[in-house]
């Protein structure tokens, strides 16, 4: 057990008073048995009392003397007898004095020793709860060490776990620029091999346009070269030919500029106004007959307007040109404008 119980001060004199008591009762008995067991001595007779007997015969006087005499020796044996029963009371005191001094001795080294003990468990007592004491506060420590323990490894777990992350972050996003830098680049394949096909598809036209230019041109140096009766006949005949070419040429442009809406289809058609200058500029484009699709025929006009200039029409004399394309009507199909 950790604690002992201590003893109370009547439980802890208990034992040393009844060996005190007993030893008072022990002396006792002794001095009963001693003074018991003394032998009777006779009375002490004055040495004088024979001589009295043989003095019968003497005088009052002497007889006096002799009384007297007596008297002294008895007075002196009483003396006697008091000093040895003095003495023997002493002794008797002493006797008992010394058996309270051993008494008290006893009981005073039965006391210190009560004391020591109790000191002994209160030291004890004092150990055993300064070890529980100590024991509480490493118990207390090592907790606390383990809780600090504990908080380092969540702590080093999240750290790790936010490197990996970032980690893993840095690698996803090293993927996702590779993956655009190869679609930009096949992005940019793609813009460029488009736009030779451009670059080769406008060369084309281009080329088309020049051959029809010449053309043109060719027709028109024809008709100044004759007569002016042959040449408002050529006029007539090339005119028509040069209107048509014309025609062909801002289908063309038309087509070009084009973006077919989701509603178009084949069979519709759209008339469409356009008013130029004498440069080809177009000024202005509506609708003068609707194919009864909004978007198809809002898609045409924005087609016209955006081919802006038709530079080919300064090849027309001015009379030509405002007869035929100062205000020029245009039907436009689906299927003509198919890019």
């Amino acid at each position: 057990m950790m604690h002992q119980l201590e003893r109370s001060p009547s439980e802890s004199y208990f034992w040393p008073v009844v060996l005190a008591v007993a030893l008072h009762a022990l002396i006792f008995a002794m001095l009963f048995v001693s003074w018991a067991m003394t032998p009777e001595l006779p009375p002490s007779r004055p040495v004088v009392q024979a001589t009295l007997y043989q003095l019968k015969s003497k005088s009052q006087a002497t007889q006096q003397t002799n009384q007297k005499i007596a008297g002294e020796a008895k007075k002196t044996s009483s003396r006697q007898y008091e000093q040895e029963q003095l003495e023997q009371k002493k002794a008797e005191q002493q006797a008992i004095a010394a058996a309270k001094a051993e008494e008290q001795k006893k009981a005073d080294a039965a006391q210190k020793a009560a004391e020591a003990k109790k000191e002994a468990d209160a030291k004890k007592a004092a150990d055993a709860a300064a070890a529980k004491k100590e024991a509480e506060a490493k118990a207390a420590q090592q907790k606390q060490q383990a809780d600090i323990a504990k908080k380092k490894a969540e702590e080093e777990a999240k750290k790790q776990a936010a490197e990996d992350a970032k980690k893993k972050a840095a690698e996803e996003a090293k993927k996702k620029a590779a993956a655009d830098a190869k679609k930009k680049a096949a992005a940019d394949e793609a813009k460029k091999k488009a736009a030779v096909e451009a670059a080769k598809k406008k060369a084309a036209a281009a080329a088309a346009r020049k051959a029809q230019e010449d053309k043109k041109a060719q027709a028109l140096a024809e008709l100044l070269s004759d007569d002016t009766q042959r040449q408002q006949a050529l006029a007539d005949e090339r005119g028509n030919e040069v209107a048509g070419s014309l025609d062909d040429l801002i289908v063309k442009l038309v087509s070009e500029q084009w973006n077919r809406p989701p509603s178009a289809r084949n069979g519709m058609s759209v008339e469409v106004l356009i008013q130029m200058l004498p440069d080809g500029t177009i000024t202005n484009a509506s609708v003068t007959r609707s194919s009864g699709d909004k978007p198809f025929d809002a898609s045409a006009v924005a087609a016209v307007r955006n081919v802006g200039r038709v530079p080919e029409m300064q090849q027309l004399d001015r009379a030509t040109f405002d007869q035929l394309y100062r205000q020029r009507r245009i039907v436009f199909k689906p299927e003509d404008l198919s890019l």
